[in-house]
């Protein structure tokens, strides 16, 4: 690494460590002071409290990081411009794209890392945010009762009186099976049913299993103590799905959901779908702010920094209503989901590139003041 790189990198590090420490801890002190009193009415110890703020964190860093990146850059680079460094970088022989090189390296870095944090830490802290307000912490609340789940795939529906997410044990199972036409073959009635991952087998205990004919007619009743079914595709996940909200979800458990409930109306898959290429798309939000605010935070006199530094304030959150705004479009099933989660990405960032070509050739980029003053000359 040369010695312009690291001190490029070392200028910049301070004010992006800087702003994340500042943010998070606004973060934190508005949010205990919305929360004490449920804390406090609970009884919640302090330990308790702890782990929940750590497990809050992932989900903050991926929403702060684009923007302490973009407050950094902004203030390191109309720094350097500030006391002539850029310049005399620039009369060196170095190119603008070289100079801001480590910054997108920064960039990509950060990327990277929000990545990690948005593939399962960050969405199950937003679901432990929600459990941890309403209280439901207790295993009895957190059950799952009356559940209907229907596999158009195999024609069987099911009907469950109790379970717990993430639990193997049913309580009072009715499983109806289907043939092709939607005639009645067969219904099993359990009060337990078991979920054996490691051979994926069913067990229905204490209960019994009648057949039906064509006409609806039944043709053989069986009691059974045990009941094993080895030829079943339903799993536990497959079964609970139906109660699960798709920004709750990790990128593994959207594409389970995706995989196992394939059958589904495009209407329902449309919301996971959606969060599933949000998830990989919104990461790469910290390095369309790089490409955009790099190019602006470069000025040459005190004027065009500060209209620079309100042009990229202006475009990332511009960015950031029209990734929210086309993921509402891609849950409500309006637009593919592919294009929800990566339009806004990619129209800001053609923005970004075009704006660091125009300021590394020297260039100003088209503004609707020239415009406007080019079509009067010309008229």
């Amino acid at each position: 690494m040369r010695l312009l790189d690291r001190y490029i990198i070392r200028k910049f590090l301070q004010a992006y460590v800087y702003c994340i420490i500042a943010f998070i801890s606004i973060w934190l002190i508005f949010d205990v002071s919305d929360n004490i009193s449920t804390f406090l009415e609970d009884r919640v110890s302090f330990a308790a409290i702890g782990r929940y703020y750590l497990t809050q964190v992932p989900q903050i860093l991926v929403v702060l990081l684009p923007v302490a990146l973009l407050l950094a850059l902004l203030f390191c680079l109309g720094r350097m411009s500030r006391t002539n460094e850029i310049v005399s970088m620039l009369t060196a022989g170095i190119s603008l794209p070289r100079i801001i090189a480590p910054l997108v390296a920064i960039g990509l870095l950060t990327t990277a890392a929000s990545s990690a944090l948005n593939y399962a830490l960050a969405p199950h802290a937003e679901l432990a945010h929600k459990t941890a307000l309403e209280g439901r912490s207790r295993r009895d609340e957190m059950g799952i009762r009356g559940q209907i789940f229907r596999n158009r795939t195999d024609n069987r529906t099911w009907f469950v009186q109790q379970f717990y997410a993430g639990s193997n044990d049913f309580s009072t199972v009715q499983v109806i099976q289907q043939d092709a036409n939607d005639n009645i073959t067969a219904n099993y009635f359990a009060t337990h049913a078991v979920y054996h991952p490691d051979n994926k087998l069913w067990e229905l205990q204490q209960g019994r299993l009648v057949h039906y004919d064509n006409r609806g007619n039944i043709v053989e009743t069986q009691d059974f103590d045990r009941l094993p079914i080895s030829n079943w595709s339903e799993t536990p996940f497959r079964l609970s799905s139906a109660n699960f909200r798709a920004e709750y979800l990790s990128v593994s458990e959207l594409r389970d959901y995706l995989r196992f409930n394939a059958d589904f109306p495009p209407t329902l898959l449309a919301p996971f779908a959606t969060h599933f290429y949000y998830r990989i798309a919104l990461p790469w939000a910290c390095f369309v702010v790089v490409l955009i605010a790099a190019p602006l935070g470069v000025g040459y006199s005190r004027r065009g920094i500060l209209a620079s530094v309100a042009a990229a304030i202006l475009l990332v959150f511009s960015m950031n209503f029209l990734t929210h705004l086309f993921l509402a479009l891609g849950e409500g099933a309006r637009i593919p989901a592919v294009a929800a989660a990566w339009t806004p990405i990619a129209i800001f960032a053609v923005i970004g590139s075009l704006l660091l070509y125009y300021r590394s050739t020297n260039r100003e980029p088209p503004t609707f003041d020239r415009l406007f003053t080019r079509r009067i000359v010309s008229t």
